[in-house]
C-alpha cells in the first residue's frame, strides 16, 4: 500500500491511498465466506456456495464494496501512522479506481479528506507575569465560616412575623394555565431566597406571615405543562427560622475533632486562609492560560466544531422543544465561541504536556473519577463504566495530562497581587485536586472539544 498527503491547510488534509489487490484480496476472500454463508442456493451446502454464484446472485460490485468497507479502517490506519497524522473528525472517502468485473484484479485508489491536528511552535511559556486581586482571610471570613458550621447543626422553629430571606417556608401552591388547574401541591418546604423553586417565588413568599397568600405569574419549569405560562397561587402555611447552636466548647466536641471552640475557630481561621489562597491559585491558573493563548496562533478545524455544534443542539433537542427560542444565532455563537476556547486549549496545552513529559498516575486519574462523579451525583464506579462504555476513559486522561501541564505553566510564572506582592502558590500548584470540583463543573456546562 501507498500514501500520500495533501495538506489543504493547517487543519485539512487529502490522503491518497493505492491499495495493490494483493493487499484487498484477503478481504475479499473473507467478504465471499461470509455471503456463502448467507446465501442458500440448492445443490450447494451452507457456506459452500461458488464465488461464481455469488457474484451472480449479488454482483461483482456488491463484494468490492464490502471488501473495501472491511478494510478501508486498516488502509486508513496505516496511511495515518506512515504520514504521522491525528484525526480529529470522521473521514471522508471518495473511491478513485476499485477492481470491476472486467478488471477482476485491478488496484483500488482512494482519497480520504479529513481534519487534523494543527502543528504549532510553543513561544517560552515560563516566566509568565500575572497579577490577580489581593486576598486576605478576614475575620468575617472567619466568622462567616463558623456561622455555617453553626447552621448545619441548626434546628428550625416556628415564628409568629413575615417570612423574610434564609427563613425556611411551608407552602401550598397551585399552578393554573388559561384558568384551569394543571398541578397542585400541599406542605412543601421551601429555603426563602434559594431559587430553587419557580421563578417569581422569592418575591411572592417574601413578607407572607403563616395563613396569608400571594399569587404570581411564571413560566412551568417541568412536567407536562413544562414552558407554559401559568398563575401560582402560593399560600404559607408556617415560616420557620433556623436557630443556631452557642459557638462554645460542647459545639466544638459535637461538630468537629476539636475539644475547645478556641482551637475549633484557630482552625476555621486556617481554612478561610487557605481558600483564599486557592482563590488567587484560581484566578492565576486562568490568566496564565489567558496568557499562554494570547502568544500562539491556533488553526481551528471547522468541521470539528460544526460536529461539536451539531452534538450539542441534538443533545439539548428535547429542551429546545420546551424553549422555543433555545436555537438562536445569538446562543450558537457563544456555544462556537466555547468550543473554539476549548479546542484551542487542548492543542496548547497537549503541546506543554509533551514538552514537560507529563504523565498520568492510576491515582491521579481515579482523584478525577471521584470528583467529577460527585459533580453528577453518581457512584464513582458507575461513573468510571459509564465513561469506559461511551469510549471517554481517553478524554479522561487526557483531561488530567492538560491539568498537569497548565499548574507546571503556573509552577514556572511570576504572580503578584494587586499591592505588588509577590504571591506563592506552591501549595496550590502543589495539589491534585486543588480546583477539581469546580473545574468538573465547569466542564460539565462547556462544550468538550476530543483533540486527542
Amino acid at each position: 500500500m501507498k500514501s500520500a498527503v495533501e495538506k489543504l491547510n493547517p487543519t485539512e488534509a487529502k490522503i491518497t491511498v493505492e491499495i495493490p489487490y494483493a493487499d484487498l484480496k484477503p478481504f475479499v476472500a473473507q467478504t465471499y465466506k461470509q455471503l456463502a454463508d448467507q446465501i442458500q442456493i440448492p445443490g450447494f451446502r451452507k457456506g459452500k456456495v461458488p464465488s461464481k454464484l455469488i457474484d451472480q446472485r449479488v454482483g461483482f460490485d456488491f463484494v468490492i464494496e464490502n471488501a473495501l468497507n472491511e478494510g478501508l479502517n486498516d488502509f486508513y490506519q496505516q496511511a495515518l501512522a506512515e504520514n504521522e497524522l491525528t484525526p480529529l473528525s470522521q473521514p471522508q472517502v471518495e473511491v478513485l479506481a476499485k477492481p470491476e468485473s472486467d478488471n477482476r484484479e485491478a488496484d483500488t485508489k482512494v482519497e480520504i479528506s479529513v481534519a487534523i491536528r494543527p502543528e504549532i511552535e510553543l513561544p517560552d511559556y515560563k516566566g509568565l507575569k500575572v497579577e490577580v486581586e489581593a486576598r486576605e482571610a478576614s475575620a468575617e471570613d472567619e466568622q462567616k465560616a463558623l456561622d455555617e458550621l453553626r447552621a448545619r447543626f441548626g434546628t428550625l422553629k416556628s415564628v409568629d412575623r413575615p417570612a423574610a430571606e434564609g427563613d425556611h417556608v411551608t407552602l401550598d401552591l397551585q399552578a393554573l394555565v388559561d384558568g384551569e388547574e394543571v398541578d397542585a401541591a400541599n406542605d412543601l418546604s421551601y429555603e426563602v431566597g434559594s431559587g430553587t423553586m419557580l421563578e417569581g417565588m422569592d418575591e411572592a413568599v417574601t413578607g407572607l406571615s403563616a395563613d396569608e397568600d400571594a399569587t404570581f405569574e411564571t413560566k412551568l419549569a417541568g412536567g407536562e405543562h413544562s414552558g407554559s405560562d401559568a398563575t401560582v397561587k402560593v399560600k404559607v402555611t408556617a415560616v420557620k427560622e433556623r436557630e443556631l447552636p452557642e459557638a462554645d466548647d460542647e459545639f466544638a466536641q459535637l461538630a468537629s475533632e476539636f475539644d475547645t471552640i478556641d482551637e475549633l475557630k484557630e482552625d476555621l481561621k486556617k481554612q478561610a486562609g487557605e481558600s483564599a489562597v486557592v482563590e488567587q491559585g484560581i484566578e492565576a491558573r486562568d490568566k496564565v492560560l489567558d496568557k499562554l493563548v494570547e502568544l500562539i496562533e491556533v488553526p481551528v478545524p471547522e468541521k470539528v466544531i460544526e460536529d461539536q455544534l451539531a452534538q450539542h443542539f441534538d443533545s439539548e433537542q428535547a429542551q429546545a422543544s420546551a424553549e422555543p427560542d433555545h436555537d438562536t444565532e445569538e446562543h450558537r455563537a457563544e456555544v462556537r465561541a466555547n468550543a473554539e476556547t476549548a479546542f484551542r486549549n487542548e492543542i496548547i496545552l497537549d503541546a506543554v504536556a509533551e514538552a514537560e513529559e507529563v504523565g498520568v498516575e492510576q491515582s491521579e486519574l481515579i482523584d478525577y473519577i471521584v470528583n467529577m462523579s460527585q459533580q453528577y451525583g453518581m457512584d464513582p464506579n458507575q461513573f468510571a463504566q459509564m465513561l469506559d462504555g461511551s469510549g471517554q476513559a481517553g478524554m479522561m486522561v487526557g483531561e488530567v495530562r492538560r491539568r498537569k501541564a497548565l499548574a507546571k505553566v503556573l509552577e514556572y510564572a511570576t504572580v503578584t497581587d494587586s499591592t505588588g506582592t509577590e504571591v506563592d502558590l506552591s501549595a496550590f500548584v502543589g495539589s491534585d485536586d486543588e480546583d477539581d470540583a469546580a473545574a468538573a463543573t465547569e466542564e460539565a456546562e462547556t462544550v468538550e472539544t476530543d483533540a486527542k
